[in-house]
């Protein structure tokens, strides 16, 4: 499992390079324009430069509206700025077909720059309190598109977490649909050092987290640590630890 850390700007991307070693991939957000929010192409490129180059950034292009053109250019701007990780937030969109419009126009622009970037439809957990595509439509939205990953993350930053809308039992299922179609899956949401066990169990490949590696566990007012870096990664390690021995002993 990979984890994927969320500074809020360049002083706290220069936090995560001192913990690099914990880290697989530094995420590019703006928070206060949405959980998905978009930064300013300039912040991607001062982020790409503050953390070691065998560590990739990802970027969000937002929480986007039903607007494939507008979408493309975004992401385009967001791959040429430095992110290898492309993530469109499918806040507009309320119908798999619109999702699927949206992310082919983001993939030809990102792979026409940059073939071996990597494109994320994310969607949101709690789809139901803003209208957008089902949580478990995601991965074969991904699927279609020919994006490279499908990703769940909480829209409504209100303190309600992704296992409050979607259980472990429903995230497994996004998982194996996600890996039967050959793609990535990402969870991310508030989550926790408690939800490591069963983020384990079910097979996440990416875990986005933010307030988990922050002070006091405020997304918004604490800042990350890069103790709460290495602590989160030893935590996720030693699930993953468990999970093997426990796959062996059933195996044997």
């Amino acid at each position: 499992m990979l984890l994927l850390i969320s500074p809020d700007g360049v002083e706290e991307a220069l936090d995560c390079a001192k913990a690099a070693e914990h880290l697989d991939i530094v995420d590019v957000k703006k928070p206060d324009e949405g959980s998905l929010g978009a930064n300013f192409p300039w912040v991607i490129r001062e982020i790409r430069d503050a953390v070691p180059a065998d560590r990739p950034v990802s970027a969000t292009v937002g929480d986007v509206p039903y607007k494939p053109g507008t979408v493309a250019q975004a992401a385009l701007g967001a791959v040429v700025s430095g992110a290898t990780y492309i993530k469109v937030g499918l806040y507009g969109c309320t119908t798999p077909d619109q999702a699927v419009d949206v992310m082919r126009g983001v993939v030809r622009a990102v792979k026409d720059h940059r073939p071996d970037a990597l494109v994320v439809a994310s969607g949101y957990a709690d789809a139901h309190r803003i209208g957008c595509v089902n949580p478990l439509a995601l991965p074969d939205i991904a699927a279609r598109s020919g994006s490279d990953a499908a990703m769940l993350d909480t829209a409504v930053k209100d303190g309600t977490r992704l296992f409050d809308h979607v259980p472990p039992e429903v995230c497994g299922e996004f998982v194996l649909r996600a890996h039967r179609a050959g793609l990535l899956a990402a969870l991310a949401g508030s989550v926790r050092v408690g939800d490591l066990g069963p983020l384990t169990r079910i097979g996440t490949d990416i875990v986005g987290v933010r307030g988990a590696v922050c002070e006091g566990g405020d997304r918004n007012a604490g800042r990350i640590k890069p103790k709460l870096i290495a602590a989160f990664r030893a935590e996720m390690d030693r699930h993953a630890r468990g999970h093997r021995t426990a796959a062996v002993t059933a195996a044997g």
